[in-house]
């Protein structure tokens, strides 16, 4: 049995608790002996995105220490964490050679959770009994630009015997920080998403990433709009 540690992002661990517990339980289903590091940490995007990178740089550190110490492969429920780890460390550690090489070293045993379940473990999940309708597949823009993760969010999701539905690639307009100082055309950007996913006939919007699906699912209730926001691991896990 393959083990793998579960790095449980800050907004599943102190918003969506249900999410990481989606995760869990998909990752024991697939084989996997999951473990859980025992000092939790911030992989410091927080920081990064508002551009304190003094702050962001010794959160990195603190995080390449704590992932250094674990066993095996250290798994995400979220392209931005990951993101985060495997590109924006080495920027800002490009003058530190030393915990540069470190970095690259926990980078190249990170996987985002889907990454993870299709392509390290070959993982076909099985067809839901009841299917939660119509499913809308929203591309995060870490995951999908930067990680270059598509197809495997997909297999996970046509395996399920559901009608899914990948919407154009385009940004809810979220981005951490920038949904703060840019409001207007944050707003702008969620409200094109919006008609978007109204147009998809989509019972259900699913993604990767947290942030956009708290972003979407806001406005969605806002508007008074019975269309559902889940992670990924909640669809695998039946929790829809």
């Amino acid at each position: 049995m393959p083990d793998a540690h579960l790095f449980v992002t800050c907004l599943i661990d102190a918003l969506f608790p249900e999410i990481g517990e989606s995760v869990v339980r998909v990752l024991r289903r697939a084989g996997v002996d999951v473990r859980f590091a025992a000092d939790p940490v911030c992989c410091g995007q927080p920081a990064f995105n508002a551009g304190f990178r003094n702050e962001a740089l010794a959160m990195a550190r603190r995080a390449v220490a704590a992932f250094e110490a674990l066993p095996g492969d250290i798994v995400i429920p979220s392209g931005s964490c990951t993101a985060m780890i495997c590109h924006r460390y080495p920027e800002l550690l490009a003058d530190d050679p030393e915990w540069l090489e470190r970095s690259r070293g926990v980078a190249a045993r990170v996987w985002e959770f889907s990454q993870y379940l299709v392509d390290r473990l070959g993982y076909r999940p099985p067809h839901l009994a009841s299917p939660p309708g119509r499913l809308a597949y929203h591309a995060s823009c870490h995951l999908l630009r930067e990680l270059g993760i598509d197809r495997q969010p997909r297999m996970l999701l046509d395996g399920l015997g559901s009608d899914t539905l990948a919407l154009e690639p385009d940004c809810c307009g979220f981005g951490g920080a920038f949904a703060v100082d840019q409001m207007e055309i944050s707003e702008a950007m969620l409200d094109h998403r919006l008609a978007q996913i109204r147009e998809s006939g989509a019972d259900v919007v699913v993604a990767s990433d947290v942030g956009c699906l708290m972003h979407i699912q806001g406005a969605l209730r806002r508007a008074g709009s019975s269309i559902r926001c889940r992670h990924i691991a909640q669809v695998l896990d039946g929790r829809v």
